[in-house]
C-alpha cells in the first residue's frame, strides 16, 4: 500500500459515523453478551478455534449482531461474503454458492455468508441457501432483529445455532460510551471531552441498550458543543438530552416484540397486577397498536382467566370493544384501560378453557360418542320408531327444572369438564351443582 492509498483509506475511516468507527475488531474489545461470549462459552470457543458452524444471531438493534459478524471475519481463516439482504436476489445467491463451492473445491477453502436482516429474505431467497448449508459449502451467519422462529424458515433454522444477542445492560452502554471518549484512535480521544456522570447514566438510560443510539448521540453532543477557554467539551445533562431527543418506543407491530409485550400484558391481566397492566397498555398504545387488538385480547382474558368468577368481565371487555370501535381514539385508551382493570382485579377462574379443552381432548380420542336414544330429534315423522326421544324427561317439569338423566355419550357417565372454583361467583354455582346432584 503506497502512501496516498494509506492517506485515502486514513481519511474515509475518519469520516465514518463514530459507531462504526468503534466496532470492536476483537472479542477482547466486545462489550457485554457474556452468556455466549464469556470465557469457555460455546461460541467463543468456536470462533477463536475458527470451528464455526452456521449461526442465526438474534436480537434487538445495537447489540452487536454486524460486530460480532465483523470480528469472525477478522479471526477467520475462511473466506468472508456478505449479501445485502435488501438488494440481493436469488442469482446473486446462487453465484456466490457457486464461488464458495470452486473455492472448496480447489484450494479446501471454507466460506462464511454472512447476511445482515436475513429476516427480509423471501422464502424462496431462503430455500435457495439451504442445500449449501446442508452440505457444508457455505457457513452461514444470519442476523436479525426478528424472532428467527417466526422469520425463517425452519429448515434453515434446524440446521443452524441459534444465538440470541440479549439487550446491553446500563453498564455496558457507560462502559462503550467511556471507551469511544477516551479512545485517542477511533474515537474521541484526541479532544478534551468531559462528560459528566449524569449525563453518562442519562445516555444509557435512553439508548434502551442500544449502543448505536448512545454512540450517535455522544457523537451529535461533541460535535455540537463549543469548547470553553481551554479547549475542553463539557457535556452535561442538557446537552446529552438534547442531542439523544427522546427514547423511541421499540415495539414492531409484526416482530417478535410485539408479541412479547402482548404476552407481558395478558400475563398481568391473569395474575392481577393492575399496574403492571396499565403499564404495557401504555406501551401499546404509544406504539400505536391496533386498539381493536388490545380488545380482542381483553375479551380472550375475561373468558379464559375470570370465566363464572365473574361474568361480568366478559361484558365489560364486549362492551369495552364496541365502544372503543364508536369512538376511536385516542379516548379509546381510557375504555381499554376500563375494561383491562376491570379484568384484572377481577376474582380468576381457568375452569372454562380447562373445561373446554377437556372435553375436546375427549372428542380426538374417540369422536363418535352416540347421541342418547332419548337426547335424539324427535320432531320429524317416524322418529318415535326409531327410538329417538322416548324416555326424554323435560326438566322444567320437575323440581328445581332439574331431573337426573344421561347428557353424556354411553362411556363417558360420570364426566366431570366443569370444574368450578370457589373464586367469586363460581363459587355459587359449584354449590348450586352440588346441591342438585346430592339431592337427586
Amino acid at each position: 500500500m503506497d502512501l496516498f492509498e494509506y492517506s485515502r483509506q486514513k481519511n474515509a475511516k475518519s469520516s465514518m459515523p463514530l459507531a462504526m468507527r468503534m466496532r470492536p475488531d476483537s472479542l477482547e474489545e466486545f462489550v457485554g453478551q457474556e452468556h455466549i461470549l464469556g470465557k469457555g462459552k460455546v461460541l467463543r470457543r468456536a470462533i477463536e478455534a475458527d470451528r464455526l458452524t452456521s449461526l442465526i444471531l438474534y436480537g434487538p438493534p445495537g447489540t452487536g449482531k454486524t460486530t460480532l459478524a465483523h470480528i469472525i471475519a477478522n479471526t477467520t481463516k475462511s473466506h468472508f461474503e456478505r449479501i445485502n439482504a435488501v438488494t440481493s436476489g436469488v442469482a446473486d445467491i446462487k453465484r456466490v454458492i457457486q464461488e464458495a463451492a470452486d473455492r472448496l473445491g480447489m484450494y479446501n477453502k471454507k466460506t462464511i455468508v454472512f447476511i445482515d436482516e436475513i429476516h427480509r429474505f423471501n422464502k424462496a431467497q431462503q430455500d435457495a441457501l439451504l442445500p449449501a448449508v446442508e452440505d457444508g459449502t457455505i457457513i452461514l451467519i444470519g442476523a436479525t432483529t426478528e424472532n428467527p422462529y417466526f422469520e425463517v424458515n425452519s429448515a434453515l433454522i434446524s440446521r443452524s445455532l441459534v444465538v440470541e444477542l440479549k439487550k446491553l445492560t446500563e453498564d455496558d452502554v457507560m462502559s462503550i460510551v467511556m471507551r469511544a471518549v477516551k479512545d485517542e484512535n477511533k474515537g474521541l480521544g484526541r479532544s478534551k471531552i468531559d462528560i459528566n456522570d449524569e449525563a453518562l447514566g442519562y445516555l444509557a438510560q435512553v439508548s434502551d441498550g442500544d449502543a448505536r443510539v448512545a454512540l450517535n448521540a455522544l457523537e451529535l453532543a461533541y460535535l455540537t458543543t463549543t469548547p470553553d477557554s481551554d479547549g475542553t467539551i463539557h457535556i452535561d445533562m442538557d446537552t446529552i438530552a438534547d442531542s439523544a431527543q427522546h427514547k423511541i418506543l421499540k415495539y414492531d407491530k409484526n416482530g417478535d416484540n410485539h408479541y412479547d409485550i402482548i404476552s407481558a400484558f395478558i400475563k398481568s391481566m391473569r395474575g392481577s397486577d393492575p399496574d403492571a397492566v396499565l403499564y404495557w397498555l401504555a406501551r401499546m398504545i404509544e406504539a400505536g397498536e391496533d386498539p381493536q387488538f388490545i380488545a380482542r385480547r381483553i375479551m380472550i382474558c375475561a373468558s379464559e382467566d375470570v370465566g363464572n368468577a365473574d361474568p361480568r368481565a366478559i361484558m365489560v371487555a364486549t362492551a369495552a370493544s364496541l365502544a372503543v370501535e364508536r369512538i376511536g381514539m385516542p379516548e379509546g385508551r381510557i375504555i381499554l384501560a376500563q375494561a383491562a382493570l376491570y379484568v384484572a382485579c377481577a376474582p380468576k377462574s381457568n375452569s372454562t378453557i380447562m373445561g373446554i379443552d377437556m372435553a375436546a381432548g375427549d372428542v380426538k380420542k374417540n369422536p363418535g360418542g352416540e347421541v342418547p336414544a332419548h337426547l335424539k330429534d324427535a320432531h320429524y315423522d317416524g322418529a318415535g320408531k326409531l327410538g329417538n326421544g322416548i324416555g326424554y324427561k323435560y326438566a322444567h317439569d320437575f323440581p328445581n327444572h332439574y331431573i337426573k338423566q344421561q347428557y353424556l355419550p354411553e362411556g363417558f357417565e360420570g364426566k366431570r369438564y366443569y370444574v368450578p372454583t370457589e373464586q367469586g361467583y363460581e363459587a355459587k354455582i359449584k354449590e348450586w351443582l352440588e346441591f342438585l346432584r346430592s339431592s337427586y
